[in-house]
């Protein structure tokens, strides 16, 4: 067609044509500006080429001041197989490789860059995995530096422990062997305050105490449990014994012997002369974390741990003290075994969602937890999560219609409502939807009468108020208050806050609406107000402890609990609970996890808190509040049949 008189013409088969050209010039040397010297082996390509497909070349090709002249670029780190599977794929956008290769091209494609090569490789690999090659695979993953191969590893690992526990990889890893005695009446308490309380004597052992990692798998280590939660060496010597306290852990660690030679060397170097029993321990650059753990019996647990950079086995097994203090050194059974026991339950980490999510909405439908939407360092998201706490399990529901974070979401007649927030590309959004679950869909609903990003949303007396945000043009806080009728499909407004709020948290406790927290402009509140339906007034009530913006609220037994948020210079753990009866708020046990626009829900009784933002890495984990105990888990006890 010629139209407008110009001459338009597409030829379908220029491209593959070229790059078949292309390739083919590469393999006869032809029109090569650059040489490629890997491990003794020469490889010509064409500088252009290369520095399209990788930025580790693009940067040295731009930094080379002799542009006209050939490139060389020596690697003595790679395999030069896996570096003609790049220029291969460079060449041709075809990525070949034999399944014994696809390590090496993920080291190579790390090397130079190539995070689309890296992210197939690595997708490939956990397609082949399986029980008796994830501790491999996840000690490739973790010598790559790859986060995102290794949170999907070390989920493979939390579902599959007891069978990979029997695999020969496993049974090579280094041990340590805990024996935990405990007084009368006393038990192991759960499974990650537990392995926190391990971890912890764990480092102040290496670091205080100068043991080494080695030394403590050696034999089987001998702890003490007491009545009032604390954490002992067993193998305590009169005269010998100094107590270490941690006041927030309730930990204490006990030294057991003298410093050894190369502990004097770091004491003579400290500007104190000796340790503080309160001075802060100074984090090691080495990693410290648990992977997976199962509680195989009431008083054994099997947990596979990253203990100061090594990949590790902890086996701990708990039995009455014969004594009622640890006044002497505690006999070890003989007869103890430290393998896993069989067990009707186990108590594992709960199910991550399948997305990291922060600035989602969560509410409860059908004594399900919904999360939707959220935004992580890619993309503002439309995916909506269903977990269900019985079978601890994510399931896809139908997506929104459009992306969306920043917002909260509430049930409103058995529906999901959600109203304003960003899409990523516009601050501020004036539409909603509704998600009917009879139909797995979502519908739209009546536009508000204003943008509306970092407002909060709840249902109360049958119809849908949102309170606060930002305005559309910066951060300040909105005094606006709106509510939609369901039956009339239409939103009004009521009266306006007394403060400019916006990322506050919001929800209904008997028959009142309460907004919490927040900020006026970045400057984080700690104030609460109440709305009264009947006389259409917002009122001032008791002040939190904490100020914050971007924190969660779930209501349990008649009371608030608000947990986490930003503080004005981190993410916070920490919760506190509101009594409407006394007017007063009171700190709780804070979460595992600091945790900033994360969402804090109530499903059957039970506070969950899930996503969310620490400070470093977007969050898809999950932990539970237990009122019992005032203790958050990041577990959950789960029937093997």
């Amino acid at each position: 067609m010629i139209p407008n008189g110009y001459l338009m013409f597409e030829d379908e088969n220029f491209i593959e044509s070229s790059v078949a050209k292309l390739n083919a010039l590469r393999k006869s040397g032809q029109f090569c500006d650059v040489r490629l010297q890997v491990c003794g082996h020469e490889m010509l390509a064409h500088r252009a080429v290369l520095a399209c497909c990788s930025p580790y070349l693009f940067e040295i090709f731009n930094s080379d001041s002799d542009s006209h002249g050939i490139s060389h670029v020596k690697f003595d780190d790679l395999n030069p197989e896996a570096v003609e599977v790049l220029l291969n794929y460079a060449y041709t956008a075809q990525l070949k490789a034999d399944k014994e290769l696809v390590k090496d091209v993920y080291s190579a494609a790390k090397k130079l860059k190539m995070e689309r090569v890296k992210q197939v490789c690595g997708d490939y690999l956990l397609s082949k995995m399986d029980v008796q090659s994830c501790i491999s695979y996840r000690n490739f993953a973790s010598c790559m530096g790859d986060s995102r191969l290794l949170n999907k590893i070390d989920g493979y690992i939390q579902e599959h422990l007891l069978q990979i526990s029997e695999q020969e990889e496993f049974l090579k890893l280094p041990r340590l062997k805990l024996e935990v005695m405990l007084e009368d009446n006393v038990g192991l308490p759960s499974n990650g305050k537990l392995y926190t309380k391990v971890i912890n004597w764990v480092q102040r052992s290496i670091w205080e105490n100068g043991d080494s990692l080695e030394d403590l798998m050696e034999e089987v280590q001998t702890l003490y449990y007491s009545a009032d939660h604390k954490l002992l060496d067993g193998n305590l010597l009169d005269g010998q014994a100094e107590v270490y306290g941690s006041d927030d852990d309730h930990i204490q660690f006990v030294q057991k012997k003298p410093p050894r030679e190369n502990d004097h060397k770091q004491i003579s170097s400290s500007s104190s002369g000796s340790p503080s029993p309160n001075a802060t321990v100074q984090s090691p650059k080495h990693e410290w974390k648990i992977i997976a753990s199962e509680r195989t019996s009431s008083n054994t647990y099997l947990c596979l741990a990253v203990l100061d950079g090594v990949l590790c086995v902890i086996f701990l097994h708990g039995r009455n003290s014969p004594q009622s203090s640890p006044t002497s050194t505690p006999r070890l059974l003989k007869s103890l075994s430290f393998e896993p026991q069989p067990s009707d339950t186990v108590e594992k980490p709960m199910s991550p969602m399948q997305y990291a999510r922060s600035g989602l909405g969560t509410a409860e439908l059908d004594g399900k937890l919904i999360a939707a939407g959220g935004y992580n360092r890619e993309e503002c998201l439309r995916t909506v999560e269903c977990y269900d706490p019985q079978k601890d399990t994510w399931t896809f529901l139908a997506p929104m219609r459009t992306p969306r974070a920043r917002f909260q979401m509430a049930v409103l007649m058995g529906q999901l409502y959600v109203v304003g927030g960003s899409n990523g590309h516009s601050d501020d959004l004036s539409c909603g939807e509704m998600y009917e679950p009879e139909i797995d869909d979502w519908t739209p609903v009546p536009e508000l009468r204003t943008n509306r990003c970092n407002a909060g949303v709840c249902a109360l007396n049958g119809k849908l108020y949102i309170v606060g945000g930002s305005d559309p043009y910066g951060q300040k806080g909105l005094k606006n208050c709106d509510v939609f009728d369901p039956v009339t499909k239409s939103w009004t407004s009521c009266a306006p806050l007394n403060i400019r709020r916006h990322q506050s948290a919001v929800c209904e406790l008997g028959g009142y609406l309460y907004i919490i927290g927040g900020a006026e402009s970045w400057n984080c509140l700690n104030s609460v107000e109440r709305y009264n339906p009947e006389n259409n007034t917002w009122t001032l009530i008791a002040p939190m402890n904490v100020a914050r913006r971007g924190a969660g609220v779930a209501v349990r037994d008649g009371r608030l609990f608000v947990g986490g948020g930003f503080d004005g210079s981190h993410a916070v753990s920490c919760v506190e609970m509101y009594d409407p009866a006394k007017n007063e708020w009171r700190m709780m046990a804070s979460m595992t996890t600091p945790r900033s626009n994360a969402g804090i829900t109530t499903v059957a009784n039970t506070i969950y808190a899930v996503g969310g933002f620490d400070g470093n890495e977007f969050l898809n984990t999950v932990e539970v509040y237990n009122p019992e105990s005032n203790e958050w888990s990041p577990y959950t006890k789960i029937s093997k049949f």
